[in-house]
């Protein structure tokens, strides 16, 4: 019996306690494989105020974050619980990549349901690690950053593949190889193995964004570095601040004339 995608990743993506919704996912991508679904589009598009999330961590504007020594037991944990959210936050942005935009092509939605999966096995991975460290995933406050773009780019999927993708997750290119070094300063062999994970998948996960952005913009006649700088521009207010990480960002699909640029920039 055919299920429509985008009602059942909707339920997905509302769903608040954190193993039912890695077990939806996971049902997700098996009936995915099992060619269950037909993409209908629904009659509404709900706007998601605030996507499933427990009730804990307590989310606090990013200035209000307290800052915790990586040295100390809490500070390690500190930085393990800040990559946990990030990820979560991940998955919930690829269901609703899949949900907010339903008159993409089949392998679209192939694509970012491939990605939600990865990012939830990251956020299992980053989570058991957190609770070697005596801590859950909630125990510290943490900020909602990621998920606000929604509000911004939820009308588009070109300006959606630009910003979150192209730009605030591709920042985790640049910033992951120094939080390695430090977690390998501390002797956590486990956080540098983990991270080095989350590395080599962010890749594939900006190039499936980069891939997409393309695609709309060919599809609208659009020269995709120029619109790319419009929408930083626009969007971003033009914030984009180095140091990049050029290499990760050139297996990620970035162009020459992009790299370029950002090296003007940085």
């Amino acid at each position: 019996m055919s299920q429509n995608l985008f009602k059942s990743v909707f339920n997905c993506l509302m769903e608040k306690d954190l193993n039912r919704k890695v077990t939806m996912l996971s049902q997700l991508q098996e009936d995915w494989s099992n060619d269950v679904f037909e993409l209908s589009p629904t009659q509404t598009i709900e706007r998601v105020p605030d996507a499933g999330r427990p009730d804990k961590p307590e989310l606090v504007p990013p200035k209000e974050l307290p800052r915790r020594r990586l040295g100390s037991n809490e500070g390690h944990a500190s930085l393990m619980h800040s990559i946990a959210h990030i990820e979560f936050n991940a998955v919930n942005l690829a269901l609703d990549a899949i949900y907010r935009f339903q008159n993409m092509p089949y392998e679209y939605y192939r694509d970012w349901l491939g990605v939600a999966g990865e990012e939830s096995y990251h956020f299992q991975m980053v989570r058991e690690h957190l609770n070697s460290l005596g801590y859950e995933y909630g125990d510290m406050p943490a900020h909602d950053g990621l998920w606000m773009t929604t509000y911004e780019t939820d009308h588009d999927p070109l300006i959606r593949m630009a910003l979150v993708p192209r730009t605030l997750e591709a920042r985790g290119l640049d910033v992951t190889p120094p939080m390695i070094s430090k977690l390998r300063s501390i002797g956590d062999k486990r956080g540098v193995e983990i991270l080095k994970i989350l590395l080599r998948d962010e890749i594939g996960h900006v190039e499936v964004g980069t891939r997409w952005f393309r695609y709309l913009c060919k599809e609208r006649n659009l020269n995709p570095f120029n619109e790319f700088q419009h929408i930083i521009e626009n969007y971003f207010h033009g914030d984009l601040r180095g140091p990049f990480n050029f290499e990760a960002r050139q297996q990620a699909g970035f162009s020459d004339e992009e790299i370029s640029w950002l090296k003007s920039i940085s």
